[in-house]
């Protein structure tokens, strides 16, 4: 299976982001890819809280989902987007992926479970759940014939979330991301690199890039890695662009063979 993955600098009014990363989807589908895979927060990417929640929508309201959801169809590609703010029926946030077939339906949902609360070493203090509600249920499903995990950014540093996702079934993992500046320069290719060597799973990670209108730095560095951990393609800097790959998915049976951690996985009790 060909993917491709889209990095973006999403701006902070969804008109002006679905007119950036609908050229960069139409040229990740010109690469002949089956799949092709978007950043988190697609959408919007606003800083002040109070801004971002006057331009939170439903998935019917929401421009981008539906500027996306027609262009899978024109495309005939299936098209998950990493992530949407969007509002909730009972008015609170949720950050959700969303995967678009090839029709233009929307066949799975994914609510990000890990909200990423944390005071960073560059002093920043981000509280994700003061905004958005965490999803409850770990989500897969079928791309084609080949099953896929979803989940978003901070929920990388959670592994028996992928763990679960990969007992599943999952032979590839969708790792969707914002990732700080600080973060992503410490972590990103370490944590992408263990999750597919934790799974023997493909990890497909198209990330957010760059200096936003709201002032925030995201890492970049999209990456697609396979199952025994080496990283197939990359993008070496931050800015917009397209990634693409062909998996060949019978190196995840391969992996797992070699290493059968998760046939030997065994359940414990705590010290």
């Amino acid at each position: 299976m060909r993917v491709a993955l889209v990095q973006l600098r999403t701006p902070a009014d969804p008109d002006a982001a679905l007119a950036h990363v609908a050229p960069l989807v139409r040229e990740a589908a010109a690469t002949g890819a089956r799949l092709v895979v978007t950043p988190e927060a697609s959408n919007l990417l606003q800083r002040d809280r109070a801004a971002m929640r006057t331009r939170l929508r439903s998935e019917a309201e929401d421009v981008v989902v539906q500027g996306l959801t027609r262009l899978a169809r024109e495309l005939g590609v299936w098209l998950l987007i990493g992530s949407v703010l969007l509002r909730r029926e009972d008015g609170q946030g949720v950050n959700r992926a969303l995967l678009v077939a090839p029709d233009g339906r929307i066949v799975g949902r994914y609510d990000k479970i890990h909200m990423f609360d944390v005071d960073l070493p560059d002093g920043q203090t981000l509280r994700e759940s003061a905004a958005f509600v965490p999803g409850e249920r770990a989500v897969t499903a079928m791309v084609d014939q080949v099953r896929l995990g979803l989940s978003i950014c901070y929920d990388l540093r959670f592994p028996a979330l992928y763990g679960a996702l990969a007992k599943a079934g999952a032979h590839m993992l969708a790792i969707p991301a914002a990732f700080t500046r600080v973060t992503g320069l410490a972590h990103w290719e370490t944590l992408l690199r263990a999750r597919a060597i934790e799974t023997g799973a493909f990890v497909l990670a198209p990330a957010q890039g760059g200096r936003h209108e709201d002032g925030r730095e995201t890492f970049g560095h999209s990456l697609i890695v396979g199952p025994w951990g080496e990283v197939m393609a990359r993008l070496d800097h931050d800015a917009p662009g397209v990634l693409a790959a062909e998996l060949d998915l019978s190196a995840v049976e391969r992996a797992r063979r070699a290493i059968p951690a998760l046939a030997n996985a065994r359940d414990f009790e705590g010290p």
